[in-house]
């Protein structure tokens, strides 16, 4: 099972999936462990929140495990076959050995004031 995680640093899992550009793609074989197959850096127009549609790199995983994601990112994950995971684990990896057994770490709480937003950033977590 291919397992892409939202990582803008590759190092530790960031949230704002719908903006990411950058993910750790995990081959998640039952009873194999967890081995990272290969990064995507992608250019900024194949980021979710304004990608124009058709065929995208992430395609093919099963599951895209992040920090955070509104409801149009997962709708539009959903639609391609994609389940996403909402986690506050910060290491790629071990987040998604928790997924792997069911046992998530909790999100952390959205913070938009943190990330330097103004209102309305359409991420879907709620009025800003």
């Amino acid at each position: 099972m291919k397992v892409a995680v939202t990582s803008q640093n590759f190092r530790t899992v960031t949230g704002h999936a719908g903006m990411t550009r950058r993910f750790i793609v995990f081959d998640a074989a039952a009873g194999s462990g967890v081995a990272e197959v290969t990064r995507l850096d992608l250019p900024k127009d194949m980021a979710f929140h304004g990608f124009a549609g058709g065929p995208h790199p992430i395609d093919g995983v099963e599951i895209l495990v992040t920090g955070g994601a509104g409801d149009g990112f997962v709708a539009k994950m959903a639609a391609r076959g994609i389940r996403v995971v909402q986690t506050g684990q910060a290491d790629p990896r071990i987040a998604v050995e928790e997924v792997l057994r069911g046992e998530v770490t909790p999100p952390l709480p959205h913070d938009h004031d943190a990330h330097g937003h103004a209102g309305g950033c359409g991420c879907g977590h709620g009025a800003h």
